[in-house]
């Protein structure tokens, strides 16, 4: 069975930098689960998973459009500090949490001050060209409930 639209897949993948670093992996942990087809993914690595196998191992680099988007300039926000997650002290360069109405959103603390802070929207990986090696661990048929949901069930994927 090869991966197309209405299918489960689950992959592992390991992300890396232009210059090879290790950003992030879940290898040794949970893979992750998505509907195939439906935005659920994004939209580089639906593509590169196209059409491949259980048990196929690959790398694909994908520029900034297929991934985390290009940098915003225009993307600074003044938020009151309370509306951040993750740290009690924040300083520029961390990393926080902010609830949006279209649910939690990443953002980059640029400026603190006593009662409200700075924060850059852009997602920290958009604007960079990124390298993921995949490895196609699952691929099933979706249930009907899964189609009309819009996503997957189960370890890695949505739990209702």
């Amino acid at each position: 069975m090869s991966i197309a639209k209405n299918k489960v897949v689950q992959f592992f993948y390991t992300l890396k930098d232009e210059a090879g670093v290790e950003l992030e992996s879940n290898v040794g942990a949970d893979p992750v689960a998505y509907l195939h087809g439906h935005n659920n993914m994004m939209r580089g690595v639906e593509k590169a998973l196209e059409g491949h196998n259980i048990g196929d191992k690959f790398n694909v680099t994908l520029p900034p459009e297929e991934t985390y988007g290009l940098r915003r300039e225009d993307s600074e926000q003044r938020v009151p500090v309370k509306h951040l997650l993750g740290a009690k002290k924040w300083k520029p360069g961390m990393m926080a949490v902010i609830q949006t109405d279209q649910g939690q959103r990443q953002v980059t603390v640029v400026k603190v001050g006593k009662f409200m802070v700075t924060v850059d929207n852009n997602h920290p990986m958009a604007g960079r060209t990124l390298d993921f090696e995949l490895i196609v661990t699952d691929i099933r048929d979706a249930t009907p409930e899964e189609v009309t949901h819009g996503h997957a069930h189960g370890i890695g994927g949505h739990h209702h």
